[in-house]
This record gives structure tokens, C-alpha cells and sequence, in this order.
């Protein structure tokens, strides 16, 4: 008898525990919530004064205003900012989520040019499942860090080396445009991607993988699906929970393409780090870690010998993540440039006839390889491709997350708030860029471009966190548009309004690069 009470003691005590966890919890949630309400509230009172598009509805914001396709949804935003342009900044909110749009040097320069403001928008989180907390997603002391540490990889005279792989390259790319010489037009763009693609793949990791001869290999397929996979994502959040994403067909190809991306990238490092450590016990006492023989410097033999102010080494993670980066942020967008110059010679064959002209001086008739001093001549070119990314960045906008109150133009922004700078509508500022539509290389003679704005034309950001890679990137499209030039001139008929313009990750035209190839002659200079 003294048994069933103390038991049914027990059980009712039980009952009484699991009654108060719950009440907890719930008093637990309750709370958060209050606090999450309260602090949207304060944002959208704080916020009230800045310029806004339309009446934003509460935790819904602008969401049902912004239209679902890429490219319409681009097109909104730049249309945004014409019709705004005579304000500093745009107020969106995206659901309870508040953005500003930054549109203007003196704003954009508010937030670039901080040291504090350096945290990627929460949409990079997407990112991190395959290139980890590298350069592009790291923040804080690790990003300081790892910039500090990579830094002197992309000297330029280290970039040199890498100038024999993009004549190869670039040399293999003219020899496929061969067949379209005086047919008819064709895209383009996924010839110049692949020879990007084989370009990145050679510098960041050594590794020839051979894309522009196979196009159907497992790991470009990879790199393509899971760049398209990622800013689905980004603009699906009902995707954005793991467990939720993994219940869904594209959850398990993120998943199967992350297998292959990182058994790919591992084996590379672990093959090339065995091969090192053969080279120094070969050398005896000399424990350099040069190459072998028969195997090009990459990136990554500068990753695996590169240490910190305490002298440590980077991890095999960490070598991961920053080939991934380089793989990712390296070959879409320069490939997009190269298109982009190509459009516009193709449209402006006064301009095509100067660079002819510089080629002619630069190389005359010789069809030699490229090599650093030619790239230094090349200055007219180099406009060329300077105004190209002012018309068409490669990267059209990009995202901050405020991580502490700030003045902008006057108007307190309060923190967590996304700040978007938008490259594509602040290059067009006529302000600086008089007929902001007009292909003019000439803008970027140095007695042109004097005096102008510092933060005006950014696209490869600018400030602390600028993009690492960008005399990489200029060197690559130099290489690979002047071995394109010297053989072929150009021409394209796409009217601005034909190419539907997408900005996604990338700025990409929907409707491909259409061009006709002529073979390239003195008469036409």
C-alpha cells in the first residue's frame, strides 16, 4: 500500500515537472518572440523617416511588391533606383528583414570604407556548406587573419606564373571559335565560361581538368549545378531551414554535389601535399616546396607552405575552403567580363578599331604568347575592359549586414539591417559618368578619370574587404581578349533590350552573347 502511494507520488510529481517544463518553454518562447516583435518595431519606427518605394505592410514589408522571376525581379530594383535617383538611399523591407539601397559614392563609401561594417549579408550562410568560412564568407578576427595571410599569394609578380596557362588556355579557346568564322551568328558565352573555367582550375589547383574538351566532366557539372542550386535557395525561404531543404529533390543534389565538389578539391590538395613532401625528402637538407618537375605552381602550393604570425600553418580545411572560393568567385565572373567586352566591341566597332590599332603596335603580326610586358601596353584595352565592368559589373550588387547602428546620409540605419550596394546603378551616375549609357573606354584615361569619386565605380567592391583577386582577374581578361582580337574581329547585333538582363549571383545575359566572327585583317584597322 505504502508502495502504489509513493508511486503514484512519483507519477503526479512528474506530471507537476513536465507541466512547469512546458509552462517554461512556452513562458521561453513567449519571451523570444515579444523580443523579436519589440525589436522589429523599434527598427521600423527608427527606419520611418528613410525614403521608401511604397507602403510597407507589417512582417509581410514589400515581399508581395517583388516580382519572383530573377530577371524581372533585377529589373525592378534598377528601375527603382532611376526613379529614385535624386534620393540617397531606398528603403525595402523584405519581409521583416529591412534593407537600405545604396546607390551613391558618398553613401556607398559610408559603408565600404568602414572597418567595422565587413559582415557579409546572411544570404552567404548558403554559401557555407561548400566553400566554409573562407575569405568570401569569414568574418571578424578570422577574416582579418586569413586576408592577411593570403595576401601576398596574388602579388603581381607571383600572378606571372600563371600567365603560360591562360595563353594555353586562351589559344585553345581561338582554335573552337575557328569553325564560326564568316557564318552565322552564334552564343558565345559557355565557350568563354569554360575557358575560364579551365583557367581557374589550373591556377587555383594545378589540376587540368580539361573543360573546354569535355564539358560533360563530373565536377563542371558540379560547379555549375550547385552555383544555380545556391541562389535558388537564397530566394526560396521556405528553403532555408536544413532539415526543411533536405525533405526537398534539391536538397539531396546540394547534398550529392557537395560530395563530389569536396572529394574532388581534397584529393587535389592530399595529391599535391604528398607530392611536396616527396620533393623535400628527396632535396635532403633543402626543404624548399617547389614543384616538381613536370607540375605548374597553383595556388594552393602557395596555401600549403603559407603560415601565420606565429608560424602555423594553414589546416587542410582551411586549404579547402579558400580552392573552393577560388573556384566559385574565379572563373563565373571574369568569364561574364570577357562576354560583356566582347558585346561591346561587337557593338562599337570604332572602339574595336583602337584596340586593333594597339594590338598591331603591341605584337604586330606575330601571333607570340603574351606575356607580362604586354600586358602593361596594353592600356587601351585595359579602358576597354574598366568600362565594361562599369556597364555591365560582374557582380551587379552585393550585401552587408550592418553589425552596428550607423548615419547615413543623415538617416540613422539601425543594426541587422542589409545595406545592398548596387554597382550596376551607381556606375550609372551621371554625375560622374556623363551619358552614363554610352561605351566610352576614354572615361578611364588617367587624365579622364582624375578627380572623380573614389567609391563611384566599384565592382570589385572596395574598402577592407575588397575582392583579393582582381589584378588576377583583369590579367586573365586582358590575356584572353587579346588573343581573341588578334585573330578575329567582331561583330554583334543584340540591341541592349534583347540581352534579358538577369542579376543574379552574376550578371548574366538570359538570352546568351550573339556574335559573328570575322578573321582579322589590316585592312580593318
Amino acid at each position: 500500500m505504502v508502495g502504489l502511494w509513493l508511486w503514484l507520488v512519483g507519477q503526479r510529481l512528474l506530471l507537476w515537472g513536465a507541466a512547469s517544463a512546458v509552462s517554461l518553454a512556452g513562458a521561453s518562447l513567449l519571451l523570444s518572440l515579444l523580443r523579436v516583435v519589440a525589436s522589429y518595431a523599434r527598427k521600423w519606427q527608427q527606419m520611418r523617416p528613410i525614403p521608401t518605394v511604397a507602403r510597407a505592410y507589417p512582417l509581410v514589408g514589400h515581399a508581395l511588391l517583388m516580382k519572383p522571376d530573377a530577371q524581372e525581379f533585377f529589373q525592378q530594383l534598377i528601375q527603382y533606383t532611376e526613379e529614385y535617383r535624386h534620393v540617397p538611399l531606398l528603403k525595402l523591407w523584405l519581409g521583416p528583414v529591412p534593407m537600405v539601397a545604396l546607390y551613391q559614392a558618398e553613401n556607398v563609401e559610408a559603408i565600404l570604407a568602414s572597418s567595422k561594417q565587413i559582415d557579409k549579408s546572411f544570404v552567404y550562410e548558403f554559401l557555407e556548406p561548400w566553400l566554409g568560412l573562407g575569405l568570401l564568407t569569414s568574418t571578424g578576427n578570422k577574416w582579418r587573419s586569413r586576408r592577411k595571410m593570403l595576401t601576398p599569394t596574388f602579388h603581381f609578380t607571383i600572378l606571372e606564373d600563371f600567365l603560360d596557362i591562360m595563353n594555353e588556355q586562351a589559344n585553345i579557346l581561338v582554335n573552337k571559335l575557328e569553325k564560326h568564322v564568316n557564318q552565322e551568328a552564334f552564343n558565345c558565352f559557355f565557350y568563354i565560361t569554360l575557358c575560364a573555367l579551365d583557367i581557374i582550375c589550373e591556377t587555383a589547383m594545378g589540376k587540368n581538368i580539361g573543360a573546354q574538351s569535355n564539358d560533360d566532366s563530373e565536377y563542371v557539372r558540379a560547379v555549375y549545378r550547385m552555383s544555380d542550386l545556391i541562389f535558388r535557395r537564397m530566394k526560396m525561404p521556405w528553403l532555408w531551414l536544413e532539415s526543411w531543404y533536405l525533405m526537398f529533390k534539391e536538397g539531396w543534389e546540394h547534398k550529392k554535389g557537395l560530395k563530389i565538389l569536396h572529394t574532388f578539391t581534397n584529393n587535389v590538395i592530399a595529391e599535391r601535399a604528398n607530392e611536396i613532401k616527396t620533393d623535400e625528402e628527396g632535396k635532403g637538407n633543402d626543404t624548399g616546396s617547389a614543384p616538381s618537375k613536370n607540375k605548374r605552381r597553383a595556388f594552393l602550393d602557395l596555401l600549403l607552405s603559407v603560415t601565420d604570425e606565429e608560424g602555423n600553418k594553414l589546416s587542410h580545411e582551411a586549404i579547402r575552403e579558400e580552392v573552393d572560393t577560388f573556384m566559385f568567385e574565379g572563373h563565373d565572373t571574369t568569364a561574364a567580363a570577357i562576354n560583356w567586352s566582347l558585346y561591346l566591341l561587337g557593338s562599337n566597332p570604332e572602339v574595336q578599331k583602337k584596340v586593333d590599332r594597339e594590338l598591331d603596335e603591341v605584337f604586330g603580326k606575330s601571333d607570340r604568347p603574351t606575356t607580362a610586358e604586354d600586358l602593361k601596353k596594353l592600356k587601351y584595352l585595359d579602358c576597354v575592359i574598366k568600362e565594361t565592368l562599369r556597364l555591365f559589373p560582374s557582380v551587379p550588387l552585393f550585401a552587408r549586414t550592418l553589425n552596428e547602428d550607423c548615419v547615413v546620409a543623415g538617416y540613422r540605419v539601425p543594426k541587422g539591417t542589409e545595406a545592398v550596394i548596387i554597382p550596376y546603378a551607381l556606375h550609372r551616375d551621371p554625375k560622374y559618368f556623363p551619358n552614363p549609357e554610352e561605351f566610352q573606354p576614354e572615361r578611364f584615361f588617367p587624365e579622364n578619370a582624375q578627380g572623380r569619386h573614389p567609391y563611384c565605380y566599384v565592382p570589385f567592391s572596395a574598402g577592407p574587404r575588397n575582392c583579393i583577386g582582381q589584378k588576377f582577374a583583369i590579367m586573365e581578361e586582358k590575356t584572353v581578349l587579346s588573343c581573341i582580337l588578334r585573330h578575329f574581329w567582331v561583330e554583334s547585333n543584340q540591341k541592349r533590350e534583347e540581352l534579358g538582363l538577369a542579376g543574379q549571383l552574376i550578371l548574366r545575359p538570359c538570352n546568351g552573347i550573339w556574335i559573328k566572327l570575322k578573321r582579322r585583317n589590316a585592312d580593318e584597322s
